[in-house]
């Protein structure tokens, strides 16, 4: 394994697994930086990523993305949060892979919907007047985005379940797991 693999941990799972939360603990506890892919490109445009879906399309979104990640690949020392779906782009997902450690957040629809239902700021997860959907909807779209990332998800180093846990025992669990990977 190349040794500078160790320097960046990426955090992967699906909207509301936890990334974001856990993130900052897992650095904080490693002694590394954080930086959170969404938070990033908001701050680079100017922009909520609601508006840039609503005004520039996806597809403007995730080269924007690419872009941030490309910077944040440079990064050492760092836990990067990614975005739910960053690694669903296999030429993203080989940046990572060959960058650092990958780490999956998995979480099951039924907590991913109880965590999400009345977000009003996932552009994928909103009705087209950027409103909220109903509960049957929003398991369905939860469903169709699974099927899609999952594949991608699965290539992680680490899988961690992210389900009716306490943060700190799954800070603990990510730590044990990365000992193998961390000199």
């Amino acid at each position: 394994m190349d040794d500078t693999r160790q320097n960046r941990i990426y955090l992967t799972g699906f909207m509301g697994s936890g990334k974001s939360t856990i993130g900052p603990i897992l650095a904080n506890t490693l002694g590394y930086g954080f930086i959170d892919i969404d938070k990033e490109i908001e701050r680079s445009t100017g922009k909520k990523i609601i508006d840039i879906f609503s005004e520039l399309g996806e597809g403007h979104f995730r080269e924007v993305e690419r872009s941030v990640l490309l910077e944040a690949c440079r990064l050492n020392k760092h836990v990067i949060s990614l975005g739910g779906g960053t690694i669903s782009n296999q030429s993203n997902l080989d940046i990572i892979k060959s960058s650092g450690i990958l780490i999956y957040l998995k979480t099951n629809t039924e907590q991913i919907h109880k965590r999400l239902r009345r977000k009003t700021n996932r552009p994928l997860i909103l009705a087209k007047s950027n409103g909220v959907i109903s509960d049957q909807e929003l398991t369905k779209r939860i469903n169709e985005l699974l099927i899609q990332r999952e594949p991608y998800y699965t290539q992680a180093d680490i899988i961690i379940s992210t389900d009716d846990r306490k943060l700190g025992i799954t800070v603990d669990q990510i730590m044990k797991s990365l000992t193998p990977f961390i000199k």
